[in-house]
């Protein structure tokens, strides 16, 4: 069993920062893809950023410049540095990993529970 716990998010003015976290835990052999999502009210969910274990990342085009992903690969957690943060970037922030727990074993995807993030004046 694999756990995907979130924290950092909270309320913000616009411009400025938060950082979150994620922690993966359990049964984990190897650690392939983490990656967030969010959740903004009424939309669909969209695809943030992600970062295989090697460091390679993929920023979506909507919040390059502004947000940077990167991750401990000892302490199997992944950070989302937000900064210049506008209205539109509130939404739940979801953690997602590719993992496989174990030798042999097939990557599977696992989500956390997600932290709300809200930018408001």
């Amino acid at each position: 069993q694999v756990q995907l716990v979130e924290s950092g998010g909270g309320m913000v003015q616009p411009g400025g920062s938060l950082r979150l976290s994620c922690a993966a835990s359990g049964s984990i052999f190897r650690l392939n893809q983490m990656a967030w999502y969010r959740r903004a009210p009424g939309k669909e969910r969209e695809l943030v950023a992600t970062i295989t274990s090697g460091g390679s990342t993929d920023i979506a085009d909507s919040i390059k410049g502004r947000f940077t992903i990167f991750i401990d690969n000892a302490k199997k957690t992944v950070y989302l540095q937000m900064n210049s943060l506008k209205p539109e970037d509130t939404a739940v922030y979801y953690c997602n990993a590719n993992i496989a727990s174990r030798l042999g074993s097939v990557g599977m995807f696992y989500w956390g529970k997600g932290t709300l993030v809200t930018v408001s004046s």
